[in-house]
């Protein structure tokens, strides 16, 4: 029997709901989903495998204009996931294509979609927020211009159409044997799974620019024979005034973030841990490249 085997990145703009796709369809969640745009940071290598192929899923950071070191880097990360792609899974949302409906001129697509001479296959997503007339309207026009090599309307949230985009990324998979062992989902360790997260809930607790400049990194993880596993993580943020934010009044903000970061953790690893929090200032590390380094951002 032969074996379909390639890498599929999903690419998009932040907030078109990339991870939210990627976690459907490998049925576990692997990447970080909140409201808030660009909360994925690196690639997240999900594997998903069955009996005639496996797809290695690259779920990349939101295409963007980078206005400093960081986000700098996470355009390269997204070229090299196009760079690596066999399939390419583009996304939009509908509401994004009905305000420029010829995306595909724009300047990053051109560059970063189009050159890389992959098979691009369209998805529109978050289509359960508008009526099937302007759904359909909009994919006529679309395939006039022969870009892709199919157009796939679907929410992500609902499950809707998403084991379609699932046969589509299998029709043009090329035959090659398995990368990885069946029973391997990931190639992150899970101290990269810990630190994500902590970063989730710090995603969903706190607003403005606080998430944006917060990394976390594991201090310590010790896993125990007997009793639960030891975790320290640390939250860096960039600003002396950041950090009583994130500590709240009497501690009470960092304590609701142990509890509900502990939680999201135990069900991940499917054990119990003790999670030990601190908060560390950085000054300005988004800019600062020995410290983007330190936190794996090469």
């Amino acid at each position: 029997m032969k074996t379909k085997s390639g890498f599929v990145t999903i690419a998009g703009r932040p907030n078109v709901g990339k991870s939210t796709l990627m976690n459907r369809l490998i049925g576990e969640n692997l990447s970080i989903i909140t409201d808030k745009p660009q909360t994925t940071r690196k690639r997240i290598l999900g594997i998903l495998s069955e009996e005639n192929y496996q797809i290695i899923f690259l779920d990349t950071p939101g295409m963007l204009n980078p206005k400093y070191l960081l986000q700098e880097k996470l355009v390269e990360y997204i070229k090299l996931s196009l760079k690596d792609a066999d399939v390419i899974v583009f996304m939009i949302t509908i509401k994004d294509l009905m305000k420029e409906e010829k995306f595909y001129e724009s300047e990053d697509f051109q560059k970063m979609i189009l050159k890389s001479k992959k098979p691009v296959i369209l998805v529109i997503n978050k289509v359960d927020l508008t009526n099937s007339d302007r759904i359909g309207s909009a994919i006529s026009l679309l395939e006039k211009e022969n870009i892709f090599k199919r157009i796939i309307p679907v929410s992500a949230t609902e499950g809707y159409n998403v084991s379609y985009v699932l046969d589509t990324i299998i029709e043009f998979l090329p035959e090659h044997p398995k990368y990885y062992p069946d029973d391997q989902l990931t190639t992150e360790t899970e101290r990269f799974f810990v630190s994500e997260k902590i970063r989730e809930k710090i995603l969903e607790i706190f607003h403005d620019e606080i998430p944006y400049s917060v990394e976390v990194y594991i201090e310590e993880f010790k896993e125990r024979a007997k009793g639960k596993d030891y975790i320290s993580a640390v939250i860096v943020v960039e600003r002396n005034s950041q950090k009583p934010i994130i500590l709240g009044k009497k501690g009470a903000k960092i304590k609701k973030l142990g509890n509900l970061a502990r939680k999201s953790i135990e069900d991940f690893l499917g054990r119990e841990i003790y999670l030990e929090l601190r908060v560390k200032v950085s000054e300005n590390w988004r800019k600062n490249e020995r410290e983007l380094k330190n936190f794996g951002y090469d």
